[in-house]
């Protein structure tokens, strides 16, 4: 008589850093009793495979381009949602929200400790014998999701984990004196110190940086306002910011109006 084999868990894996999605590939082969069904390197994609594909357990990175995690967990429907766990290089961001609503999440960078301690605390909800374990899962989801969505409760990282090698080397974003687009990439400088960042101005602006501390002065700039100690006049109606390291960062016309809503101009 064959001997019976335990089930199977059916896992989805979501992250649009390549090295994430390798490392959370690797921690989860370790685990014999779990399958990879579908690997998705961004949120729109992640959507279709959660629809499409039957699994057992999510796991979900917060920043993405495109749709972030909770935006497809807003997608999906909560009710619709396999059980998940987030992950999230913001350490006090998702310490905050996660345990405010009893939601598993795992910090990067990924250690072998911290991801068993994850998986050991989803995997009662993930036995067969007891689907309603969870049956909370769903309204915790949905008040997550409706709570981030709130313009009062809006929340911005304080500390951003730059890909650095084998690592991650994390800037404080009151740190950051400026950021400058580099196609599709951005460049943090700190003191001088440029970090390259696998992210688009656009996305640093829209959902990272807090507005009330940093402006667009350009299309290729964003500056700390709390950075600047100066303001040069320049030609058509342009101005020059000086930063307290001595760094010039130019300020177009187009972008000049959002600079005057966060510093006050005396005639």
């Amino acid at each position: 008589m064959a001997e019976a084999r335990e089930p199977r868990l059916r896992a989805i894996i979501v992250d649009d850093d390549v090295m994430a999605l390798r490392r959370l590939r690797d921690l989860l082969g370790a685990h014999p009793d779990i399958e990879i069904v579908r690997e998705c390197g961004d949120g729109i994609a992640a959507v279709e495979a959660i629809r499409a594909t039957p699994a057992d357990i999510v796991f979900l990175d917060v920043q993405m381009p495109g749709l972030d995690g909770f935006q497809v967990v807003a997608a999906v429907g909560a009710a619709q949602m396999p059980p998940v766990v987030f992950t999230s290089a913001y350490a006090e961001f998702a310490v905050r929200a996660f345990e405010a609503y009893a939601l598993d999440y795992i910090l990067k960078p990924f250690d072998d400790e911290r991801f068993e301690a994850a998986l050991g605390r989803v995997r009662p909800r993930l036995a067969a014998i007891a689907p309603a374990a969870d049956a909370g899962l769903d309204a915790r989801l949905l008040a997550l999701v409706e709570h981030l969505r709130a313009p009062a409760t809006a929340r911005y990282p304080e500390a951003i984990a730059v890909k650095a090698g084998a690592q991650y080397v994390v800037v404080r974003v009151a740190d950051v004196d400026w950021i400058e687009a580099d196609g599709n990439y951005s460049k943090l400088y700190v003191q001088k110190r440029p970090r390259l960042l696998a992210k688009s101005l656009v996305t640093l602006e829209k959902d990272v940086l807090d507005p009330e501390r940093f402006v667009r002065v350009h299309r290729s700039a964003i500056v700390n306002v709390a950075k600047i100690i100066a303001v040069e006049p320049h030609f058509h109606g342009e101005v020059v910011l000086v930063l307290y390291d001595g760094t010039h960062v130019d300020c177009s016309r187009r972008h000049r109006k959002h600079l005057e809503e966060r510093l006050y101009f005396t005639t």
